[in-house]
């Protein structure tokens, strides 16, 4: 084995450099939709808020409790029980802490 596929194997963990090569570009999709991920909370942080400062003007409350349950079911329909949990993390980071 050679310097570079050593390093290679050691970074992905991989036996072989053929599947140090697969996960290394593997993991570069995967940092690139994290980036993309990132950009669309940050987008919809902003219309949270949006959406969160038009109800406060109009005399509504800060959150819509009912709102917040249908986003909840979505993404547990979608992605079962951990689907919950990043919803509610979701929520939080857009309307802040309850």
């Amino acid at each position: 084995m050679t310097a570079t596929t050593t390093e290679s194997t050691e970074k992905t963990g991989a036996r072989t450099s053929e599947a140090a090569e697969l996960i290394a570009g593997a993991r570069e999709r995967i940092d690139a939709l994290d980036d993309r991920i990132i950009g669309l909370m940050q987008e919809r942080m902003a219309v949270s808020a949006v959406i969160q400062k038009e109800r406060i003007a109009s005399g509504g409350r800060r959150v819509n409790l009912s709102r917040e349950m249908e986003v909840l079911a979505h993404y547990r329909d979608a992605l079962g029980k951990p689907g919950t949990t990043l919803a509610m993390t979701l929520l939080e980071l857009c309307r802040g802490k309850i």
